[in-house]
Order: structure tokens, then C-alpha cells, then sequence
């Protein structure tokens, strides 16, 4: 990809490829992902209390109604009636939320080595908060409201590639695992990791517009309240945190091994004027 070049955001020494493994890394996301899925999943819809998730799914919709933001089933309705809409938003809700990501943390670690531990650790630290969320605050999402509320599950209705009511998704799956939204945490996390290495003013539009999407993606598809996502910002930020904290620690540890030559200078970057 062309248009996009390493660009050194950081204020702390990030390592380069000499302390960077593949494998490794590998290693730690699979390991990673497997100890996500298992304990979100022990917290799965099997084991929350439906009068739980509908108890704090009116509790969210009571919070946006006081602010006279709550807007989710205005915002499906105008659409239903564009199947091949609604079609192409159920693809992309259930494939861009994990080829997006994968893309970005690949092109992170290819490209752009020295950012590559702050934010593989705030993706991690982001993820991880999450559960806490899915663990303390089971939220039933608009799709799985009761027919009075006026939502359609789109992708039991109009279809996509895969569906929440089949034996394999409803055996793994946690459909209360709605705050925050990690579809949209994920994707403002991979517009913050390319935009800034996109040179061109219209690929870095299209990298700032794919949260925007997702935004509108978790909505139409009654998957997500507009305040999942407000969430999602939330661990995202707690997670950043976190991340910059481990990338300082371990730029401390590496100037110490390295020596005082040391530079936080991106060899990329023009000298100053």
C-alpha cells in the first residue's frame, strides 16, 4: 500500500525490528484470544438472567431518552426498507470488525515497528477492560428487544453470512456482551494506528470514516445502543493509558540495555528547520 508510510506519533523509544518476533507476537494474540472468548463466554447469554439484560438494556435507553438522544429504532426504521441496504450493513458489521483489525495490527508491526508495542497494548488493555463491562452490566441489545419496541434483528430477517440463532453461534456466543461496544472501540483504535501514517487526504478521510461506519453499522443493525459505543471510547481511552505506561516501561528498559545513544528521533522525520 502505497499511500501510507511509518509517522512517529510516540514521545518514547519504541523498539525496532532487532526486538520485535512474529511469531511471538502471534503467540500472544492467539493466547490472548482464546482467554478472551472463554471468559466472555462464561458469562454468555446462558448465564445471565434475561430480566437482567432487559433491566439495564431500559436503563440505557432511559439514560439517552433524558437526553433526548434516544434515536436507535428512528435511525433502523428509515433503512428497513432497502434489503440489499440493510444486507450489505449485516456483511460488514460481521467481517470489518475482524479484517479491518487484523490489517491494522499486521500493518503496525510491519510498518510501523516503533508504535507497535503502545498500541498492540492498548488493543490488549482495551479488550480485556471490556469484559469487565460484559461481566458486570449484561446489556440486551435493541434486536433482541421485546416486538414493542419497534426493532427488527436484521440478520435474522434479512440474512448475512452467519447468524446468532444458529446451534454452533448460540452455543459460544454472548448476546448480552453489547457494553461497551468492542465493534467500536476496535475501530476507532484502527482509525488512530492508519490515519496518521496516511499521506493522502482522501485515504486518511476513508481511515477516519471507518468508525463513523461502524457507528452506523451497530445501530441499523439493532446490534448496539449509541451508548455501547460511548463506552467503547471509554475502555479505549482507559486502555490507552495502559498501553503508554507498559510502551514508557519498556523504553526505559531498552535505553538502559542500549546505551544513552539511544534517539526518540524518527529517522523518517525531516530535520527541523
Amino acid at each position: 500500500m502505497t499511500a501510507v508510510v511509518p509517522n512517529r506519533t510516540g514521545t518514547a523509544p519504541g523498539p525496532d525490528r532487532r526486538h520485535l518476533r512474529w511469531w511471538r507476537e502471534v503467540a500472544y494474540v492467539i493466547a490472548f484470544y482464546l482467554v478472551y472468548s472463554f471468559v466472555r463466554n462464561q458469562f454468555g447469554s446462558a448465564a445471565v438472567s434475561e430480566a437482567t439484560a432487559f433491566r439495564n438494556a431500559r436503563a440505557v435507553i432511559d439514560i439517552e431518552d433524558a437526553l433526548g438522544l434516544y434515536v436507535e429504532e428512528s435511525v433502523q426504521e428509515a433503512f428497513l426498507g432497502a434489503r440489499w441496504f440493510i444486507q450489505g450493513w449485516n456483511l460488514f458489521y460481521g467481517t470489518f470488525h475482524f479484517v479491518v483489525t487484523t490489517f491494522a495490527i499486521v500493518y503496525l508491526f510491519r510498518r510501523m515497528p516503533e508504535r507497535y508495542v503502545r498500541w498492540r497494548t492498548t488493543l490488549a488493555c482495551t479488550t480485556a477492560l471490556a469484559l469487565i463491562g460484559f461481566a458486570t452490566f449484561p446489556l440486551m441489545p435493541p434486536r433482541l428487544l421485546p416486538d414493542t419496541y419497534g426493532y427488527v434483528d436484521t440478520l435474522a430477517t434479512y440474512g448475512g453470512l452467519w447468524s446468532f440463532d444458529s446451534g454452533a453461534m448460540k452455543a459460544v456466543s454472548n448476546q448480552y456482551a453489547a457494553m461497551p461496544s468492542l465493534h467500536f472501540g476496535w475501530s476507532t483504535w484502527c482509525a488512530l494506528v492508519l490515519a496518521p501514517a496516511a499521506r493522502r487526504p482522501w485515504l486518511k478521510a476513508l481511515v477516519l470514516a471507518y468508525p463513523v461506519a461502524t457507528l452506523f453499522a451497530i445501530v441499523v443493525t439493532a446490534n448496539h445502543f449509541w451508548l455501547d459505543a460511548a463506552g467503547g471510547v471509554l475502555v479505549l481511552g482507559l486502555g490507552y493509558l495502559l498501553g503508554a505506561a507498559w510502551d514508557r516501561r519498556g523504553a526505559r528498559r531498552r535505553t538502559a540495555a542500549d546505551g544513552p545513544s539511544a534517539s526518540t528521533e524518527d529517522p523518517a522525520d525531516p530535520p527541523p528547520a
